[in-house]
C-alpha cells in the first residue's frame, strides 16, 4: 500500500493548478513565450549582422556603429527594473503585450532613420520598450508553471531567444544583400509583428498573479534585499560576464568575416548565425545538465566550452572559426539558462524584481561586450576581441569558485553548530 507521505504528495500534485508539461495550457504557454522570445531577440539585435553595411553608408567606425546594438541593450538594462515593478501592478501578460507592441511599432520606423544619431536614438527607444518582456516572462513562468518544470520552461523561452537572434540576423543579412540594410530591418519588423500576434493569441491568462501596489519604498526594500543576497549577486555577475563574451563576439564577427582572408558577402555572414541553433539545443538541455552535474558543474561545463570556442576562433581557417562560434554559442546559452533559472528559484519574494536585476546585469554585459569588443577589435584585431572574452570567462570561473568555497564554509559552520 502507498505510504501516507506518498498519498499526501499525490494529493498535493493533483491540487496544484499550475501548468504542467503535457497539458494543453502548458503547450500554449510554451509556444506563446517561444514566439515572444523569438520576436524580442530578433528586434533587439536586428542591426548586429548589418554593422559593416551601416558603417559603410554613414562612414562610421566599428565602435561607433556598435552603438546601434549597445544603445538598445543598455536602454533595456536601465528600464527593466521599473517596468518589472509595473508588471507587479498591471500583470505580466499585459506588460509583455505592451512591451512587444511598442517595440514592433518602433521597428517599423527604424529603417527610415536618416542618420546614425537618429538610428541610435530609435534603437534606444526600442530597447527600452523591450525591457517589459524578459523579467515579466520569468516571473510569469515562476508563478504559472510547476516548480519541477520551471528550468525546462525557461530553457524553452531562452531557446526562442536564440532562434530569434539567429533568424533575425539571417533575414537581415540576405535581404540586405539584395535590397540594402534598411529593407533588412523592415523585414525583421514585419516578422516580429507576426510573432506578437501569435503570442497574444496563445498565452493563457495568469491564474496565480496577485496584483500589488506601486510602492517605491517597498520596491527599494525588495531590491536591497535581492542585492544583499550573496547567491543572487553571484548569479547576476555570472549573467553579465557570459553576455560580455557573447556581445563582444557577435558584434565584431561580421567585421572580421567581411575582411581578408575570409571576404564573405553580407548574406553569407548573416547565415553564420544559423549557429544559434546550437544555443537552442544547449539552453533547452540546461535542466538535464543541472540534474546530472549540479548548478556549479553545469556552469563549469558551460564556461569551459565558451573558453575553448574563443581559442578556436583565433584561427584563420574558416572551419575552425565556425567550430569556435559553435562552442561559444553552446556554452553561452547553457550558462545563461542555468543562471537565469537559478535566479527564479532562489528568489522567494519579489520574483519580478529578482529577474529584472538579472536582466539588467545581463544586458549591461551585452552593452559592455559590444562596445569593448569593437574597441578592442579596432586596436588589436580579432585577438583583442578574444582577449576581452577570455577575461570575462575568467571572471565567471572566479565567481563560481568563490561560490563553491562559500558553500563549503557555510556547510562546515552549520556542521560545527550542530
Amino acid at each position: 500500500m502507498p505510504s501516507a507521505s506518498t498519498k499526501a504528495a499525490a494529493t498535493t500534485a493533483s491540487a496544484d493548478t499550475r501548468l504542467a508539461p503535457g497539458t494543453p495550457g502548458h503547450r500554449r504557454m510554451s509556444l506563446a513565450l517561444f514566439a515572444a522570445g523569438l520576436a524580442a531577440f530578433a528586434l533587439l539585435y536586428s542591426t548586429q549582422a548589418l554593422l559593416p553595411a551601416i558603417s559603410a553608408e554613414f562612414g562610421a567606425t566599428a565602435s561607433a556603429a556598435s552603438w546601434t546594438v549597445s544603445a538598445a541593450t543598455g536602454a533595456l538594462a536601465l528600464c527593466v527594473l521599473p517596468l518589472s515593478a509595473l508588471s507587479e501592478r498591471f500583470g505580466r501578460r499585459a506588460m509583455m503585450t505592451a512591451s512587444l507592441s511598442v517595440a514592433v511599432a518602433v521597428a517599423l520606423l527604424v529603417p527610415l532613420a536618416p542618420n546614425m544619431a537618429s538610428l541610435i536614438a530609435l534603437r534606444a527607444v526600442q530597447g527600452a520598450a523591450l525591457a517589459g518582456l524578459p523579467a515579466s516572462a520569468m516571473a510569469y513562468l515562476a508563478e504559472e508553471v510547476r516548480p519541477r518544470a520551471l528550468i525546462g520552461a525557461i530553457g524553452l523561452f531562452v531557446a526562442g531567444n536564440s532562434i530569434g537572434g539567429m533568424s533575425g540576423r539571417i533575414v537581415t543579412g540576405w535581404v540586405a544583400q539584395l535590397w540594402g540594410w534598411r529593407a533588412g530591418l523592415a523585414a525583421v519588423g514585419l516578422t516580429s509583428l507576426a510573432c506578437v500576434l501569435v503570442f497574444r493569441a496563445l498565452l493563457p491568462k495568469a491564474r496565480h498573479f496577485a496584483p500589488g501596489t506601486l510602492n517605491p519604498k517597498a520596491l527599494a526594500r525588495t531590491v536591497r534585499g535581492h542585492l544583499s543576497d550573496p547567491l543572487l549577486m553571484r548569479l547576476y555577475v555570472i549573467g553579465a560576464l557570459f553576455m560580455t563574451v557573447f556581445g563582444a563576439v557577435y558584434t565584431v564577427i561580421g567585421y572580421r568575416l567581411v575582411e581578408a582572408p575570409f571576404s564573405l558577402p553580407q548574406g553569407v555572414i548573416g547565415s553564420i548565425f544559423l549557429i544559434y541553433l546550437v544555443g537552442t539545443v544547449s539552453s533547452a538541455a540546461a535542466g538535464r545538465l543541472v540534474g546530472r552535474l549540479g548548478r556549479r558543474g553545469a556552469l563549469y561545463l558551460a564556461v569551459s566550452t565558451t573558453a575553448a570556442g574563443l581559442l578556436f576562433s583565433l584561427s584563420d581557417a574558416l572551419v575552425l572559426v565556425l567550430v569556435g562560434l559553435v562552442l561559444i554559442t553552446a556554452g553561452f546559452f547553457a550558462g545563461h539558462a542555468v543562471a537565469s533559472s537559478s535566479v527564479s528559484r532562489t528568489a522567494k519574494t519579489g520574483r519580478a524584481q529578482a529577474s529584472a536585476l538579472y536582466q539588467s546585469a545581463y544586458y549591461l554585459g551585452s552593452s559592455a561586450g559590444g562596445t569593448l569588443g569593437a574597441i578592442a577589435f579596432h586596436a588589436g584585431g580579432w585577438a583583442g576581441t578574444v582577449l576581452i572574452g577570455l577575461v570575462a570567462v575568467l571572471g565567471v570561473v572566479s565567481v563560481t569558485l568563490y561560490g563553491s568555497h562559500s558553500a563549503r564554509v557555510e556547510a562546515r559552520r552549520l556542521h560545527l553548530a550542530a
